[in-house]
């Protein structure tokens, strides 16, 4: 794989990633369904742990290619403020797109 297959690779993946909570009801998509919707603050701990796991795919997937780069705080900052850039959609989708059928904000 080359090293431009490699950066999208991972940025496809960070953007599946990060709408995936907002988008099912279920945990991590492979957890049992629930009766109702899930909180905000579980689909906000399923991103992080998303977040997590994209980082360690982009690791291995570096390690793969070459000799890993250390990095510094603000490397993880930034691509944190991305991941939630890329989960936007699915937000917007759950809470400001469509109407929810068991009640809410509007009805």
């Amino acid at each position: 794989m080359t090293q431009s297959a490699a950066i999208w690779l991972v940025i496809l993946v960070a953007f599946v990633a990060a709408n995936l909570p907002f988008l099912n009801e279920r945990w991590l998509v492979l957890g049992p369904q629930r009766g109702g919707p899930k909180p905000l603050a579980m689909r906000l701990l399923e991103l992080v742990l998303l977040y997590f796991l994209v980082g360690a795919l982009a690791l291995l997937i570096e390690k793969r290619v070459g000799q890993i780069t250390p990095q510094k705080w603000e490397f993880y900052v930034v691509t944190a403020a991305l991941f939630a850039t890329f989960a936007f959609p699915g937000f917007v989708y759950r809470y400001l797109g469509r109407r929810r059928k068991w009640g809410g904000l509007g009805e």
